[in-house]
Parts: C-alpha cells; sequence; structure tokens
C-alpha cells in the first residue's frame, strides 16, 4: 500500500505479487479552484480524474475517436454521492487485503483483485462506472468462494 497525503491517492497493492496495482482510493481535500488530479495509471483501461471547475469554466467541444484497445478485464470505480460505504478490497487470491470507508465526493477505483462494498446509511447514492461492453453478470463475475 502506497499513500500519498498530497494527492489523497491511496494505492492498495497485491501481496502475492507486491508491484501489482489492485485498487485505489481517492478522498478529495482540497479543492483548489481549476485544478486536475489524474488518478488512475496511464497503462489502466479505467481512466479517473477528479476535477475542480471555475464559475463559466468550460472546455473545447470534442468527440472521441475509435481506436483498438485492450480490455481483457473489466474494472469498475464507485463515487459516494449521498452517505457512507464500506469497500472491501481483496487481493489476487481472493484474500481480504483491508477495508475503509468513504463518505460523499470519495471515489474507488478496482483494476483487478476482487471488492465489495456495504452501505452504512439509508440511502446513500453511488454513481458506479465499468468498462464495457457490459454482457450480463454470468460472463462479467466471478464470486469469491471465501467470502
Amino acid at each position: 500500500m502506497k499513500y500519498n497525503s498530497v494527492d489523497e491517492i491511496e494505492s492498495i497493492y497485491s501481496k502475492k505479487s507486491r508491484d501489482l496495482l489492485l485498487h485505489q482510493l481517492f478522498k478529495p481535500r482540497h479543492k483548489k479552484a481549476s485544478s486536475r488530479i489524474n488518478i488512475s495509471p496511464e497503462n489502466e483501461s479505467l481512466q479517473v480524474s477528479h476535477l475542480v471547475l471555475k464559475s463559466d469554466q468550460t472546455f473545447k467541444a470534442h468527440k472521441h475517436v475509435i481506436f483498438e484497445r485492450n480490455m481483457p478485464m473489466a474494472q469498475e470505480s464507485w463515487v459516494v454521492i449521498k452517505g457512507k460505504v464500506e469497500v472491501f478490497y481483496y487481493d489476487i487470491d481472493d484474500k481480504l487485503l483491508m477495508t475503509r470507508h468513504m463518505s460523499p465526493g470519495d471515489c474507488t477505483m478496482t483494476y483487478r483483485g476482487g471488492h465489495n462494498y456495504k452501505s452504512l446509511e439509508e440511502n446513500t447514492i453511488v454513481y458506479e462506472f465499468k468498462t464495457g461492453p457490459y454482457f450480463g453478470i454470468e460472463k462479467d463475475k466471478v464470486f469469491l468462494s471465501n467470502v
């Protein structure tokens, strides 16, 4: 596990393969106007950034081009909008690495390894993002047997 207190990014590595990044947790504390923090490493399929925008700030209108991408597995991110969530991070051998609590504005990313979430408050709202396409549970997930 590596933690950078300036950027508020906790990077969680496998205990089985020490250089393998499994998860990240981002907890924004500093809200500098017109700032961008790129959270995900460039080599991951899931790319997440934290943006703080000034009033009336805009970007050039654009669209993304189609090109071949190598995405061997789904990667997933959650952003807590309202309430609190406990997140469980698992290693590549399905063993629990750690748990963390998430509050509104916090974001977690899973690149590999397992995860689970537990709502800690009624009416908690979370946005989930994952690489696609999504073809249903049976083609996308394997449930951890020891949990």
